[in-house]
């Protein structure tokens, strides 16, 4: 806590100078036109890395709110875990040490583990749509809601992540069998999946990968295809990549500090509210961006590996429903996790 007290005071300091700064530069520019009326807002944002498809939606969310309201509700957005660590995101909402966060579900359990549905492996999620109906059909299921409110955290968007693969160096693997002995690097379900099947699981942080691979620590890593892969270099230090193993995803919303989201005007409220399916609509394409790019960059340097069918059937008896089966008895006392599956299940497939 003394660490975020901490952080929130410096914050403070860098929010006043870029409230100042913005005020200038607005002035001099003769200022937008403001749609929606209101006063002077200064919101900070929390997230890690740099720039790339993953912040692509809150970037727009960002110049939306600045063009919405005339430069009024301004949405600063602190990269490279300036503000807090990628595993304490959660942490800092709670604290008000910022007004909205990133998080990834795997990098902590403990903290959701009812939205570990999300990396269930091979949910039906067939396209960005169905990814769509599942997250926002969860984040309004009372028991996330619940779980999002012990952290002082409300959902807005998802970051929509599409499905994963595998990219990695070594033999090229041709069949389920080929994954045993491997050292996969694999979140949540997926890796619970890749240790059904044989493979050793492991857990670091993504821009630890590169070097991992590089040394020979990590035979494979699973990334969010292809955007992930690309904007960490994997492609550099690989030799082969999965193209159709999809063996599920996972989920990092977008969230808001509970307290601040309260303490707005009704206008603001509704403001951001309406910027969500824009939102939504950045990430398909930011995706479709990263895929023009990486993936020919990928063909030309690396194998790609198809599994057959009947290697995907195998993948998905051994790795799919015994890990989903797991999941729900290792939370039933938690929670109704039967309940949650269910209804991720339910609405992947549109039903």
């Amino acid at each position: 806590m003394k660490n975020f007290t901490r952080r929130l005071a410096v914050a403070s300091v860098i929010g006043a100078v870029a409230m100042g700064l913005s005020a200038s530069s607005t002035a001099l520019a003769g200022g937008h036109s403001a749609t929606v009326e209101g006063p002077s807002v200064f919101w900070k944002l929390s997230t890690w890395g740099n720039p790339r498809a993953f912040t692509a939606g809150i970037e727009h969310l960002s110049k939306r709110l600045d063009e919405k309201t005339g430069g009024k509700f301004q949405l600063k957005i602190f990269y490279g875990g300036q503000l807090s660590k990628s595993r304490e995101n959660l942490d800092g909402l709670k604290a008000n040490a910022f007004e909205m966060a990133q998080f990834c579900n795997f990098y902590h359990p403990d903290k959701n583990p009812a939205l570990m549905v999300m990396t269930m492996p091979f949910l039906p999620l067939t396209d960005f749509d169905a990814g769509v109906r599942v997250r926002r059909g969860l984040y309004a299921h009372p028991i996330l809601s619940a779980e999002m409110d012990q952290w002082n955290a409300m959902y807005f968007e998802s970051t929509h992540l599409p499905q994963y693969e595998f990219l990695g160096r070594g033999d090229v693997p041709k069949s389920i069998d080929d994954f045993k002995g491997l050292r996969v690097r694999a979140g949540g379900g997926i890796g619970v999946a890749m240790e059904t099947i044989g493979a050793t699981r492991q857990s670091m942080p993504a821009p630890e990968v590169y070097t991992a691979m590089q040394r020979g620590t990590v035979d494979a890593a699973s990334f969010p295809y292809t955007y992930s892969h690309g904007a960490y270099k994997i492609d550099e230090v690989a030799e082969w990549f999965t193209s159709n193993l999809t063996p599920g995803t996972s989920d990092c919303p977008i969230v808001i500090n509970k307290s601040a989201f309260n303490a707005l005007p009704e206008q603001y409220k509704e403001l951001i509210m309406s910027l969500r399916d824009e939102v939504k609509e950045n990430y398909r394409e930011a995706y479709k961006k990263a895929d023009a790019k990486y993936l020919p960059q990928f063909k030309e340097r690396l194998t790609e590996v198809v599994f057959s069918d009947e290697e995907l059937a195998k993948f998905r008896e051994i790795g799919g429903q015994p890990v989903w089966d797991k999941w729900v008895a290792d939370n039933k006392d938690k929670f109704d996790a039967q309940a949650v599956l269910d209804l991720a299940v339910k609405l992947a497939k549109g039903e």
